[in-house]
């Protein structure tokens, strides 16, 4: 079993306190990603988790043992990084069990776990090249192969695909996804990418300045985000907030509409600006409209839909898809 528990835990580097204290627990078997800007301590707390830091106070359980001043190798976890960390002079089969062959294992033994490691990821007719005749997804598999002949109780992933190329980390996301589901282990994954978080995730937990801002799954946090911070962070494009007038009126002091979520019409429209640009991507158009008041806001259409640069656009925001916060809190929506 592969639950993980952060009670109280706090880190400072001399006088300055990165994680004020910070309680978080990871289900046995999930996949929970950390995300949230560079600096908000994500890596640390993977770190602390692996043991690669110390913690200033609190602790650490894995599988119900308390682990906070355990050596890595004690404690029942496997770490890809974001660089491959290969060794250019050994085979993809020699890179997987390095590992084992370290620990002395019996050669039948690790011709099993490499095997069975390879078969998992799609390597075992690339057993015999060496790292540089490897492509950058390859060389992440082998990475991952390592770690799993390992066979730890918890993966601990930082940020492994951002090295890789757009097409690379699409494919990358779909085959991280299905590891999971084929060996069912605990898996913490840290990105500064939101859309690594919702298409891998079943638990997200968005940090912000050491501190958790909100946890739960994807859609949970999509639709209902407890803070302007997380209703910013979670979705691309990133949420249209308005205050003043438009708000007031309802209630609360910032208001958020997703750019999917406005409607572009004549009919009982709230705003109206005027379209400083567009971007077709194939499916979607992304539509920028500059208010007097609000400034820019995003809209997202259909990508058959034709618009003037320069025209003047009626925005509608839907009632049903409005965000309200009062006072940095979720109030309705």
């Amino acid at each position: 079993m592969g639950q993980v528990l952060l009670k109280s835990v706090r880190k400072s580097f001399g006088n300055t306190e990165v994680i004020p204290d910070l309680s978080l627990k990871v289900p046995d078997g999930s996949f929970t990603v950390l995300v949230g800007p560079s600096g908000c301590g994500k890596s640390t707390i993977l770190r602390m988790i692996a043991g690669l830091e110390e913690v200033s106070s609190g602790s650490i359980e894995i599988d119900g043992l308390d682990v906070t001043y355990k050596e890595p190798s004690q404690r029942g976890i496997a770490m890809v990084f974001q660089s491959y960390a290969l060794y250019p002079h050994m085979t993809v089969a020699e890179n997987i069990g390095f590992g084992m062959i370290l620990a002395k294992r019996p050669n039948a033994e690790i011709n099993k776990r490499v095997r069975e490691a390879a078969e998992i990821l799609q390597l075992e007719n690339l057993l015999d090249r060496k790292p540089k005749q490897l492509s950058g997804g390859q060389r992440q598999r082998v990475a991952i192969g390592r770690a799993i002949t390992r066979d730890p109780k918890v993966f601990l992933f930082d940020e492994p695909l951002s090295n890789l190329d757009a097409s690379l980390r699409g494919q990358m996301r779909v085959e991280l996804a299905e590891l999971h589901s084929k060996i069912g282990a605990t898996m913490i994954y840290v990105t500064h990418d939101q859309v690594e978080a919702m298409t891998m995730a079943d638990q997200i937990v968005v940090l912000n300045c050491g501190r958790i801002e909100q946890q739960g799954a994807p859609m949970d946090l999509y639709d209902g985000p407890e803070t302007p911070f997380v209703a910013g962070f979670i979705g691309a494009p990133s949420m249209n907030f308005f205050e003043g007038p438009v708000a007031s009126q309802l209630g609360c002091d910032t208001l958020g509409v997703r750019p999917e979520h406005i409607g572009l019409g004549d009919e009982n429209c709230t705003l109206e600006g005027k379209i400083r640009y567009s971007e077709q991507l194939g499916s979607d158009t992304m539509v920028y409209v500059q208010h007097e008041v609000y400034g820019q806001i995003t809209v997202r259409v259909e990508g058959s839909r034709k618009l003037e640069i320069g025209s003047r656009a009626r925005l509608l925001l839907p009632e049903e898809f409005m965000h309200k916060f009062r006072g940095g809190r979720r109030i309705s929506g």
